[in-house]
């Protein structure tokens, strides 16, 4: 891997740490969390609870860059592939001004995707016309194995939005812990559910870790509509 900055592509839900966990394993200089803001529902990013990113930076000691919905200009009426293309834009633009403003330049970024060609193609695309190196460690990785390696590592994982047949209101604020995951699986064998949520069934938030100084502490109700809810999260913060 190359010398020079690192910046995470994070979410602060589970993929996005781990590829952030595995990059400080392997000794990357991970300088920067780069955290975007998704204005309604994206076909590119996490979109729920990214405001908590900044605790999750805190925590890690790393410095954040946000980049606001308000940069993005993506048409939500177009295609899937032109608004992923739009919204991949502000992000790409947030990076190119890191390359230029850091002593040394940005040598890569990590992302968390697993199966998702959609998004990790235009990430690819991006690296390739900035010049700077891909780090995904989950991608093509076998989520039960994964999920186990998250487990083992001492993740605290917890689940804020669910979508998916065979999930109900009883799995917003569950933690995704080795019974979950064994209900998942057989949820995979009834109806198709990734076991990792990758198809959008259910996305997360780390609350701690092993490179974490202070977990996440969360306080929140459960909004539930038809088949898909989420957490609204009233109050968070770092535990003392």
């Amino acid at each position: 891997m190359s010398d020079g900055h690192w910046l995470s592509l994070f979410s602060g839900g589970k993929d996005s740490s781990w590829a952030l966990y595995r990059a400080l394993e392997e000794g990357l200089d991970v300088s920067r969390l780069v955290t975007v803001h998704p204005e309604g529902d994206s076909y590119m990013y996490h979109v729920p609870a990214t405001r908590l990113a900044s605790l999750a930076a805190e925590s890690l000691d790393i410095e954040l860059v946000e980049v606001e919905p308000d940069d993005f200009e993506a048409d939500s009426a177009g295609d899937s592939g032109t608004q992923g293309d739009a919204e991949l834009e502000p992000l790409e633009a947030a990076i190119s001004q890191l390359d230029s403003e850091l002593d040394s330049g940005v040598a890569g970024v990590t992302a968390g995707a697993i199966e998702s060609e959609y998004q990790t193609s235009r990430i690819e695309g991006m690296c390739e016309r900035l010049d700077i190196e891909l780090f995904a460690p989950l991608w093509q990785r076998d989520p039960r194995e994964l999920a186990d390696e998250m487990l083992d590592a001492g993740f605290e994982i917890t689940i804020i939005r669910a979508a998916a047949y065979g999930l109900d209101e009883s799995w917003l604020g569950r933690t995704l812990d080795e019974e979950a995951i064994a209900e998942l699986e057989e949820l995979h064998e009834e109806y198709g559910v990734h076991i990792l949520g990758e198809g959008g069934e259910f996305e997360t938030l780390v609350t701690d870790g092993p490179h974490m100084e202070r977990p996440i502490e969360l306080e929140y109700e459960t909004e539930w509509e038809e088949s898909r809810g989420t957490l609204q999260i009233t109050d968070a913060r770092l535990s003392e």
